[in-house]
């Protein structure tokens, strides 16, 4: 049954292809009626009139009669045949496909002639081979007989057919003679092979391409005819490979460029086939695979096929296809024989042919792909030396070419590399760990010896790349040597090389490369960095001892600690990660805050809530006063800006989030001090107040500075009120004390804004006393009775007197000068 759907197919890629000749001479037919109508066209215009001469001029003398003007004879009209009849629907299925699907029908009666012989038993093999081979003879003598005949004469489509049909049915009696019957033996039935070969190539040459398909398709469909293993393997390849070697030929001496790559489709399409449907050894289907790939990317130019990517594909499918053999081969060393072979002859192609470089790193990568699966298998002893082997086969060249293209320096760089990444990450325990980091230096020394003659490039990918996979491998072969907690130090030599070597060739891309080591030392300092996160994810919520959720303070430093300086070092060249440059330069300030933040946390180490109440709020002020202080010297004194904004946001987001709201010393008990204005919560509103004032005025900035002045004002209050510990609820004195407090701050606001010119301050001093003047009339009076409730307004009215008097006064001489 599959032999019989085959046949069918084949049958269907027969008559599409000529269905494809057929549209392509209709085409041709047309355009050319098209320029007989032109031509006619022109012939049947009348000549234009001659203009009329103009009156000519006295003559001095008598003159001989001269011609003025002499028309050009016209050119003579060759006679034109008659037009064909049109090409049509008609004439398609009447005149045409009748004769090509008469020959298909031919070749397979041919076949079922074969198969019934064979199927009902009545003839023996020697009669069964002799009818199959005088019937393919008639047929190549009736082709002959139809090209002499006046009546087919002028179709060439019926000699060709016939002799289509003849050359197909003589290559399947071949095979049953040779591989099935063993009537004759090898070397006779190679020489007839080499005969049938010949006479379908001078067929071809004498009946053109319609005779070259059916060659192709009857020598690839005769070995179904009695059973594709029914001679074993072998024979079948040496056929098949006598097949492709004359359509080769016969390609290359027409310049069908179509006819070889449709030999190598069907080559191929007969190794898919036998390794889906042959359990046995396979060893011979990767060599002809290995042939036929080499053969055909070779051959495919020679016919004048010039497409880059037709003249490739047989070369990378030779490739996927050795991949795909080599487990059916176990992974030895015929599989891995034939691959290297392959890739040897790819880096030759590539070395005659520009055309061919790509192949050539393709093979390398296809390789790492074979060697990973090899590498897991139980049995591994042959993979190692192959890869040694291919190593030095990709490597070699690609270094002595790499200054050529860009595709040599990739294979420098997969060979190099390649093997060697791929064995020590599939199968590290082949070899000790101290093994592998010797290896991986040495392989970054020579790639850094490519880089180094690749420095006049500059910021060319092969530069960049070479550069890269090199410090890649000296970070993973000085890894070799540390244990984990100390991986930070080997990335930090590679980061450091990498900036140095930057700055050296001073091309753009090269300044990127330091951060990727420094983004390698984060995963390897995942776990304390997953501790940090779910620090903040605590503290934000209100956790109040956050010492306990700090990670090891030692294996922190070991591992984030030199990365980190490092990174904030190299930021002071402007140059340096290039366009990764802000999002290093954010990820080294966290990290640095959080460092700090750790060492910060350790004298006091508030683990308890009695530490918490006695301390907990100085720490917490101490620490985001460091925020405010470092945030405002590096605004004022540094050229980095951004950096110091940060710093200042996260302090004043601390003063908020967690001295305002989640953890106020007025809710939470914790500790601030005794003393009058020197205590923790004056001095920390005040400081944070401080730094706003003097920066450069914007009025973000002062209008957040006069509320850290009024929070400052309330901490004041709030502490001579209650002492020690904040909390408590707000008496009558404590009332009246803020009313008086504000009143001061409205006053002194307002007494600035009028001697310095500060709208902005004269216009918050009105503000508050607005708001001042509301509480002592709304709330401070309700609570007072008596004498105290006199003097209060009576000290109310004589300030706000005062007020509008001098306001008016001075302000007024200040508008009207």
């Amino acid at each position: 049954m599959g032999w019989t759907i085959l046949l069918a197919l084949g049958v269907a890629a027969a008559f599409f292809v000529v269905l494809r000749r057929i549209n392509f001479l209709e085409q041709e037919l047309r355009r050319v009626e098209s320029l007989l109508a032109r031509i006619e066209q022109r012939a049947d215009e009348p000549a234009a009139p001659d203009r009329k001469a103009p009156p000519a001029a006295p003559l001095a003398a008598p003159q001989p009669l001269a011609i003025a003007e002499t028309a050009a004879p016209p050119e003579p009209i060759q006679p034109i045949k008659p037009a064909g009849p049109r090409l049509s629907l008609e004439t398609l299925i009447g005149g045409k496909l009748p004769i090509w699907i008469g020959g298909a029908a031919l070749v397979l009666a041919g076949f079922f002639l074969v198969r019934y012989s064979i199927d009902s038993g009545l003839l023996g093999p020697a009669a069964r081979t002799f009818l199959a081979a005088l019937f393919a003879v008639a047929l190549i003598a009736a082709s002959e007989v139809a090209r002499r005949l006046p009546a087919t004469a002028e179709d060439p489509r019926v000699a060709q057919a016939l002799a289509g049909a003849g050359v197909a049915s003589l290559y399947a009696t071949l095979y049953l003679a040779a591989a099935l019957y063993h009537l004759i033996a090898p070397l006779p039935a190679f020489f007839a092979v080499l005969i049938v070969t010949a006479l379908a190539l001078a067929l071809s040459l004498r009946h053109g391409p319609p005779t070259a398909i059916m060659a192709l398709i009857g020598g690839f469909m005769a070995p179904l005819v009695a059973g594709f293993d029914a001679a074993g393997i072998g024979p079948l390849m040496v056929y098949l490979a006598l097949l492709v070697a004359a359509l080769f030929g016969l390609a290359v001496h027409r310049g069908w460029g179509w006819l070889a790559l449709a030999a190598s489709v069907g080559a191929f399409g007969w190794v898919n086939f036998l390794a889906l449907m042959h359990s046995g050894d396979l060893s011979a289907v990767a060599a002809f695979t290995m042939l036929l790939a080499a053969g055909s990317s070779a051959v495919l130019p020679a016919t004048g096929l010039r497409h880059p990517g037709l003249r490739l594909a047989p070369l990378i499918a030779g490739f996927i296809q050795l991949i795909a053999l080599a487990p059916l081969l176990d992974f030895g060393p015929l599989a891995w024989s034939f691959y290297l072979i392959l890739s040897a002859a790819a880096l030759f192609l590539a070395w005659r042919d520009p055309a061919y470089l790509l192949a050539a790193p393709a093979a390398a990568a296809l390789l790492l792909l074979l060697e990973c699966l090899a590498l897991l298998q139980p049995e591994t002893r042959t993979t190692p030396i192959a890869a040694i082997a291919a190593t030095l086969l990709f490597a070699i060249p690609g270094h002595l070419f790499a200054q050529r293209a860009r595709s040599w320096t990739a294979v420098a760089l997969l060979g190099t590399a390649g093997p060697l990444l791929a064995a020590h990450a599939t199968a590290p325990w082949l070899l000790a760990d101290w093994i592998w980091g010797i290896l991986e230096i040495a392989a970054a020394a020579i790639i850094a010896s490519l880089a180094w003659r690749l420095r006049a490039t500059g910021n060319s990918p092969p530069l960049i790349a070479a550069t890269a996979l090199a410090g890649f491998l000296a970070a993973l072969g000085m890894a070799q040597f540390v244990p984990f907690e100390w991986l930070a130090i080997p990335l930090v030599l590679v980061m450091a090389a990498l900036a140095a070597w930057a700055r050296h060739i001073r091309a753009p891309m090269l300044f990127e490369l330091p951060a990727y080591p420094f983004m390698a030392a984060l995963v390897v300092a995942g776990w304390p960095l997953v501790q940090f996160a779910n620090l903040i994810l605590s503290s934000l919520s209100g956790a109040p001892l956050p010492y306990n959720l700090l990670p090891d303070l030692a294996e922190t430093l070991r591992l984030l600690a030199l990365p980190t300086i490092l990174a904030l070092a190299l930021l002071a060249d402007p140059r340096q990660y290039a366009r990764v440059r802000r999002f290093i330069g954010a990820i080294a300030a966290g990290l640095a805050v959080l460092l700090l933040y750790t060492l910060a946390k350790q004298p006091l180490a508030l683990a308890t809530p009695e530490r918490f109440t006695a301390l907990g709020f100085i720490e917490r002020a101490v620490l985001t006063q460091a925020c405010l202080a470092a945030g405002w010297l590096i605004l004022r004194r540094t050229q980095f800006r951004a950096l110091g904004k940060a710093l200042l946001i996260l302090g004043l987001a601390r003063f908020v989030w967690f001295d305002l709201l989640l953890l106020n010393p007025a809710f939470e008990q914790q500790s601030v001090g005794a003393i009058p204005l020197l205590n923790a919560a004056t001095l920390h509103a005040a400081l944070a107040a401080f730094w706003l004032w003097t920066l450069p005025p914007s009025r973000i900035t002062r209008a957040i500075a006069a509320a850290l002045t009024l929070a400052a004002v309330f901490a004041t209050v709030r502490q001579f009120a209650h002492g020690d510990l904040l909390t408590g609820p707000i008496g009558t004195a404590e009332n009246t004390g803020y009313s008086a407090a504000l009143l001061g701050l409205s006053l002194f606001w307002l007494w600035r804004g009028i001697t310095a010119a500060k709208h902005d301050l004269r216009v918050a001093g009105l503000a508050l006393l607005t708001l001042v003047t509301f509480k002592v009339f709304l709330i401070d009076a309700a609570a007072l009775d008596g004498v105290l409730r006199i003097l209060s307004f009576l000290g109310l009215g004589l300030a706000l007197i005062g007020i509008g008097w001098a306001y008016n006064r001075f302000l007024g001489r200040s508008a009207a000068a």
